[in-house]
């Protein structure tokens, strides 16, 4: 599927997808991609390079189903479009939608995808194990673990405790991924307190909602779900520092026509996604970065910790995990972040997947964990504003090498139960804002 339409416009964008290592996927009909998207970035008049990366829980369809929201609504920006014309005039966007893995339970195959739904049949238990298995990678052991917790899921929903086989299981589990508990200043999926599966259960309990939704069994299985949200935390970072850079690195040397070369990259992540685009920008730890800074980054309710951009993390000490990113000034122009109270899924839960109890105060102190949907970025190094957003015809003034933490109580609102305002995120004061930081880009 080298070029998809979206729907109601004249637009296309294409469609790159990783596997869990951060490998370019080679069952695609179509081929690879990157040779596609390079093939067309040197023999075109294309001026900038838009990479978008969805958040958790986005299979094909529903990365697809994202895609299209996303750029629709940005280029349902008339006066926009007609503003950056007015600066670029030979102005010229070629749009990449980068999929990689990020739902435990979803529907991955090229040959069987229909790009119009973004639901997937029901399955047996058995069917269920050998899913989450090969969607977390968990191996022998974590394959037996999640047999015992899934079938004990499926006899007792919601026992009053833990049966002691299932916790034994779960810890089997957390072993099985690998996943760190380093502090607040480690990777984005390492920056957790120890795993503990009575608390989140309880805490399940307590809350009468379980974590993730979606899933028929229950709330037995909110620890396996706390344990996928950093499984896809680390696989965001993984597809990101590897095969996402390399791709970046690659576009950026690509050969241009003659008076063309000096192509301008922007990146626009959600949730996890910023993840993504983060560690694409910035590589690997103790590497150089991209070829040469690209030119804009939105971070749209970013499930990333608000200490991941600092250069000294308050009563931690040392950097932020992406802090050489900043220190090297990968990025040239505006850095903004959206968050907005209503975000229940970073504001509430993603404190909650940390092991943390209780709902953070946003009138307090910035707390140890949070995410930028709630807070933006903060701490020391990075040259921050924090401004409200506007509507769809608010007036920035934003410069390049700053960081933009956009309130957005006003304008990302509404939502489901668990995750609240998370995913409202098309809207036009939204699409207006990041296309006020592409304008902004030198």
């Amino acid at each position: 599927m080298p070029t998809i339409a979206v729907i109601d416009t004249d637009v296309t964008y294409h469609l790159i997808s990783f596997d869990e290592k951060g490998r370019e996927r080679t069952d695609d009909p179509d081929g690879l991609m990157s040779d596609v998207i390079t093939r067309e970035l040197a023999s075109s008049d294309v001026t900038d390079v838009f990479l978008i990366s969805h958040g958790w829980r986005g299979d094909l369809p529903a990365a697809n189903a994202q895609y299209q929201r996303w750029i629709r609504a940005m280029f349902d920006r008339a006066e926009d479009r007609r503003r950056i014309r007015e600066k670029r005039p030979d102005f010229r966007a070629l749009l990449v939608g980068v999929h990689w893995p990020s739902e435990p339970f979803g529907e991955e195959d090229f040959q069987d995808v229909s790009f119009d739904t973004d639901t997937a049949p029901p399955v047996d238990v058995e069917a269920q194990v050998t899913k989450w298995a090969e969607r977390l990678g968990t191996g022998v052991d974590g394959t037996a673990a999640l047999h015992t917790i899934l079938t004990s899921a499926a006899e007792d929903p919601i026992p009053p405790a833990l049966p002691d086989d299932v916790r034994e299981a779960y810890l089997s589990l957390n072993l099985a991924l690998g996943l760190g508990t380093d502090g607040v200043g480690a990777a984005p999926d390492a920056d957790r307190e120890s795993f503990d599966p009575d608390a989140a259960y309880l805490a399940a309990l307590d809350e009468e909602v379980d974590f993730g939704g979606g899933f028929s069994f229950g709330d037995l299985l909110t620890p396996l779900k706390q344990l996928s949200f950093w499984t896809m935390k680390a696989r965001a970072r993984t597809v990101g520092e590897n095969g996402g850079h390399e791709f970046l690195r690659a576009l950026q040397h690509v050969p241009r026509p003659a008076g063309r070369e000096d192509v301008r990259f922007h990146m626009i992540g959600h949730s996890f996604g910023c993840i993504v685009v983060t560690a694409m920008v910035a590589g690997p730890p103790g590497g150089s970065g991209p070829v040469r800074p690209v030119s804009s980054m939105a971070l749209v309710q970013g499930a990333v910790s608000l200490w991941s951009y600092c250069s000294t993390i308050p009563d931690v000490g040392g950097p932020g995990y992406f802090h050489p990113l900043i220190e090297r000034d990968d990025v040239s122009g505006p850095v903004l972040t959206t968050r907005s109270v209503h975000d229940k899924a970073v504001g509430f839960w993603y404190p909650k997947a940390a092991g943390l109890h209780g709902a953070p105060d946003f009138l307090a102190v910035l707390p140890r964990v949070g995410g930028l949907g709630a807070f933006g970025i903060q701490g020391p190094g990075p040259k921050l504003n924090d401004l409200d957003m506007g509507d769809e015809n608010a007036v920035y003034d934003f410069r390049p090498g700053q960081v933009y933490n956009l309130m957005a109580d006003g304008t990302i609102f509404g939502g489901d139960f668990f995750s609240g305002a998370h995913s409202q995120i098309t809207g036009s004061a939204v699409a207006h804002s990041v296309w006020v930081g592409v304008i902004a880009a030198p």
